[in-house]
């Protein structure tokens, strides 16, 4: 695929993920031993770091790497926990309550004034504002627009306009639109955002939302004229599926690049303005509604930044000061530009002086959103069941199994209310203490030896290597105190998952290898190896060990010195698995 073009947000996760890019908030470490403030890695923020260093040299800044596999749960795990960094990062704002008890309230401090009213109303809680948002990505319906305006097509103001020139794409052999269904995420945005045309956005919506969610309310009764109305744009050709499944990028480049079809719906960020074979202008379009008198464009934070609420503690005054300098330079057209470049096209300032052109992919987008034709991604408390709610889109739109809008609202209400019955079944297995790091890839190395028949295991551990940099083939995330599902036991997994490795080393190799330490960015600056082995016992120089590592957790010298064997095998799946056996946990489950 042409490196240009597309990097396609996760499944709705929108998600999360929502949904976006590889944001990697990090552990914070309570017991720091210095007056730094903590803070957190992600990559995307290279530029506005070394903006600060410019700025203010003397702030102390200790950076902590987080490269897991869940970053939005894990920053929230440290949330729960009470053991997130000086300056909080996070993609979606979870848990209000936690929010107010754990982040400074910023509504007093001068930098938010430049942020424009909608933002500040759109993020307050109860009055104060503890989170705000670091640049917004701008969703809409894209389009191949040189292609529209070489047919001298207009771009639809209302639903009759939409629908007679679907019929004009149509009668030139093209296909009006095409919706991605790979990620149930799009399917499930792509009916919520048609409910946002109309009455899922009203306060009758939005407390239809609070109490469907809480088990108080049903869709059936509420959803049928949407369902009609997603009807209608199937009709009309708006949502024709890939037959391959392939994923937004790909669908992007195939059907609008080489003008298969006009319009495309699916949740994606994209790097490009043009068609890098053919020069075709892309352009984005609002949702369009019934009557045209609310065509709305949809947005996400890329993310959010807060300040932890222990700094306003006597003491901390100092570090405070520096905390509220940071954001504040943050919310500056120079900070909010180090996020913002040609390969974002679709991301956009928050602040209210900042300025779009009017020939800019967005500037229509930018304006709704000004005017409040611009509304949020749903995510936030769907978590349990947007997937299978937007599965059964997906089949409808596919037009598998039979399924069909009445279907779909069934669906909705049983997936809703087996989810609230199950809520308490998905929790496996508790921890009764917080683990440290250590105690993590501790646990996790005893789990992996004992599932794959191993006489040690060697586990890399996390640290700071520099922007950008983090170790995905490692641990990098802590265990908190609580019960654990799925969602909080892929916290501390590594990124890779679904194979393991075995080497026969003698005990005198391993122990070279601990020495050396797993240089995984091949720059020299290895992270350390944490060497688990059964009663925590020594290695004998000359025996034979068979040792496990977790995937790719070794260079590829180490792998051709020692014939490391590749094993399929899922570390989540041995680590559920062994919980469920446990049922409650501790640091002590670690020793083996």
């Amino acid at each position: 695929m042409n490196g240009k073009l597309l990097r396609n947000l996760s499944a709705l996760l929108i998600s999360a993920a929502l949904l976006l890019p590889s944001c990697t908030p990090a552990p914070a470490d309570a017991d720091s031993p210095n007056d730094a403030l903590t803070w957190v890695t992600w990559n995307g923020c290279d530029n506005f770091i070394n903006l600060l260093k410019e700025t203010y040299p003397d702030i102390d800044i200790e950076f902590i790497s987080y490269a897991g596999g869940n970053a939005t749960g894990y920053s929230w795990e440290q949330m729960k926990a009470d053991d997130i960094p000086d300056i909080f990062i996070t993609t979606q704002v979870m848990d209000e309550e936690l929010t107010k008890e754990r982040l400074i309230d910023l509504s007093g401090y001068p930098f938010i004034s430049e942020l424009p009213t909608s933002v500040l109303n759109q993020n307050a809680i109860d009055g104060g504002v503890y989170l705000l948002p670091v640049s917004y990505a701008m969703y809409g319906i894209f389009y191949n627009k040189t292609l529209m305006e070489e047919k001298g097509w207009e771009v639809p103001e209302n639903f009759p306009e939409l629908e007679a020139l679907c019929g004009e794409i149509e009668a030139e052999g093209l296909i009006p639109g095409v919706a991605g269904t790979l990620l149930t995420g799009n399917t499930f945005s792509a009916v919520f955002n048609l409910a946002k045309t109309d009455w899922l956005t009203t306060p009758e919506g939005l407390t239809w939302e609070q109490e469907f969610l809480a088990g108080n309310a049903t869709a059936e009764g509420h959803w049928e004229d949407t369902m009609d109305y997603v009807q209608r744009y199937m009709d009309i050709g708006m949502f024709h599926t890939d037959p391959e499944d392939r994923n937004n990028p790909k669908m992007i480049l195939d059907y609008l690049g080489n003008r298969k079809a006009v319009f495309g719906t699916m949740v994606a960020t994209v790097n490009i303005t043009e068609f890098p074979e053919t020069g075709d202008e892309l352009g984005i379009m609002p949702y369009i509604s019934e009557d045209g008198s609310k065509n709305i464009y949809m947005y996400n934070p890329y993310f959010y930044f807060g300040i932890s609420e222990r700094l306003a503690q006597p003491g901390n005054e100092e570090k405070l000061e520096e905390a509220v300098k940071i954001l504040s330079l943050l919310y500056t057209p120079e900070g909010q530009a180090a996020f913002i470049s040609e390969d974002t096209p679709c991301m956009m300032s928050v602040l209210d002086t900042a300025g779009i052109s009017e020939d800019s992919m967005i500037s229509d987008a930018q304006q709704a959103l000004r005017e409040g034709r611009a509304f949020p991604m749903t995510y936030v408390r769907w978590e349990k069941v947007l997937s299978d709610i937007g599965q059964a889109y997906k089949e409808w739109f596919r037009g598998e199994n039979g399924m069909d809008g009445a279907r779909c609202i069934a669906r909705m209400d049983e997936l809703q209310q087996s989810s609230l019955q199950q809520s308490e079944q998905l929790y496996f297995c508790e921890s009764t203490e917080n683990f440290t790091l250590e105690e993590t890839g501790r646990l996790i190395g005893k789990v992996l030896a004992n599932a794959v028949g191993a006489d040690a295991a060697l586990i890399p551990l996390g640290q700071y290597h520099g922007p950008g940099v983090g170790l995905r083939n490692g641990i990098t995330g802590k265990l908190y105190k609580g019960k654990i599902n799925i969602d909080i036991l892929t916290t501390i997994l590594p990124t890779y998952d679904g194979k393991y490795a075995i080497a026969t080393m003698t005990g005198a190799q391993v122990k070279e290898l601990v020495r050396m330490g797993f240089d995984a960015d091949g720059d020299g600056n290895p992270y350390p190896y944490l060497l688990v082995t059964e009663g925590d016992a020594e290695l004998e120089d000359e025996t034979t060990y068979r040792v496990a590592f977790l995937s790719e957790g070794y260079t590829e010298e180490t792998g051709n010195a020692y014939s490391v064997q590749v094993m399929e095998g899922s570390l989540k799946s041995y680590l559920q698995k062994w919980m469920e056996e446990q049922g409650t946990i501790s640091p002590e489950s670690g020793m083996y």
